[in-house]
């Protein structure tokens, strides 16, 4: 730990950007991938001739840092195309933050595009194509509805052993989409009540379609540089305090406990070399593919004990005024979920400790934990992030 002590604060993300949210009708995921890119590296004070690392990840193509860097025209000096599902964008921070430490390149682009939504090859051709390039033995011959399926059983188990009810997640749908209409980026807006999110249509026992993510375009990407050099461009600089990741399994058949994740294990990690605790947090992106996700990660990251994160988020707690804010742009559940969501999870945090997210905005937010989430249950990545005043 005395190792990764050295790395907090050594760099800092310096611009974000995103393009395409809700439907990028008649785009490639590559034009709006490029177009956030662009706006996260004008948000940064730089050009693109700047940038000399380059992180990214595609569900759809194993070589993506390839044509991605072929397609900005950059030669990267770094290139990180690890693939861990929705949690690869706040688990390349790790790598990334090395990297520029040791100084193999002086400025990280970090970036995600998906038209899952609006183009020809879109999630339900992704998921076919998927049984035979990620086989899962114990699982596709039964033909579950990945991976809703699996996160049903999970919610289930929870709800078993600790007397979690379906109230407990409707708060969770109720409280993004409450977050979510003080968002104008965010791609559901309307009125969301307890009530409603409750009598929702099942898909997966005990989840109805208000407990699942949206099915939406988006693209995503940030920008890490060294601290010294985050310092003398235009935004105020968020550096990196602590990061971690953790991987258990990768078939929801293969999870040691279904109510627990290993966000136990890196939650645990990034907040030591951080120095902080669940306490200190003041904004909490948690990747909530589905509303047990919220839980689940509340738990495990030690914002309440195993097993109180469906009495915890009970009376709005999670929501604008409530006693904990978390996915304060309404989350997969209500603002954007392109396929992976985990480098919006960043954006917004950086966003808030920036202090630019308007009606939504935590007043004295400092201190930010972000958690992403891949597979099913399987990776799970968690990076704090902290204002000037943190360091």
């Amino acid at each position: 730990m005395s190792a990764a002590r050295n790395l907090r604060g050594a760099v800092a993300i310096a611009g974000v950007g995103v393009a395409g949210l809700g439907e990028a009708k008649g785009r490639s995921e590559m034009e709006i991938l490029a177009e956030a890119a662009a706006g996260a590296i004008a948000d940064a004070g730089l050009k693109l001739a700047d940038i000399d690392g380059l992180a990214t990840a595609s569900v759809n193509a194993t070589m993506w840092g390839l044509p991605v860097a072929e397609y900005l025209g950059l030669r990267p000096r770094f290139l990180d195309s690890t693939m861990l599902g929705g949690s690869s964008f706040v688990a390349h921070l790790q790598p990334a933050a090395l990297a520029l430490q040791a100084g193999l390149c002086d400025a990280v682009l970090v970036c995600y595009g998906s038209t899952q939504r609006t183009a020809t090859f879109g999630r339900k051709a992704s998921n076919l194509a998927r049984r035979v390039l990620d086989p899962m033995p114990y699982e596709h011959p039964y033909q579950p509805e990945l991976p809703v399926t699996a996160y049903a059983l999970a919610a289930a188990r929870h709800m078993h052993q600790y007397g979690t009810r379906r109230e407990h997640l409707a708060e969770v749908a109720v409280a993004a989409r409450r977050w979510a209409q003080l968002n104008p980026e965010a791609y559901a807006r309307e009125a969301l009540s307890l009530e409603q999110a409750l009598a929702a249509r099942m898909v997966a026992d005990p989840l109805s379609v208000r407990d699942c993510c949206l099915v939406t375009d988006g693209a995503g990407a940030y920008v890490l540089v060294r601290a010294e050099r985050a310092r003398d461009l235009p935004r105020p600089p968020v550096y990196l305090l602590g990061v971690a990741a953790a991987t258990w399994h990768r078939q929801i058949s293969a999870m040691p406990d279904l109510t627990v994740t290993a966000a136990q294990e890196s939650g645990a990690r990034a907040l030591a070399m951080a120095g902080l605790r669940a306490a200190d947090i003041d904004v909490v992106q948690l990747y909530d593919a589905f509303t047990i996700n919220t839980l689940l990660f509340l738990e495990d990251l030690g914002f309440c004990a195993k097993g109180e994160g469906g009495p915890f988020v009970a009376d709005g707690a999670i929501a604008p005024g409530g006693r904990l804010a978390v996915n304060t742009n309404g989350g997969g559940l209500s603002c954007v979920h392109p396929g992976m969501y985990g480098v919006f999870l960043v954006i917004e945090a950086v966003r808030q400790l920036r202090g630019e997210c308007g009606a939504r905005q935590v007043a004295g937010a400092a201190t930010a934990l972000v958690h992403g989430n891949g597979g099913t249950l399987s990776s799970q990545a968690t990076a704090v992030l902290g204002a000037a005043a943190t360091l």
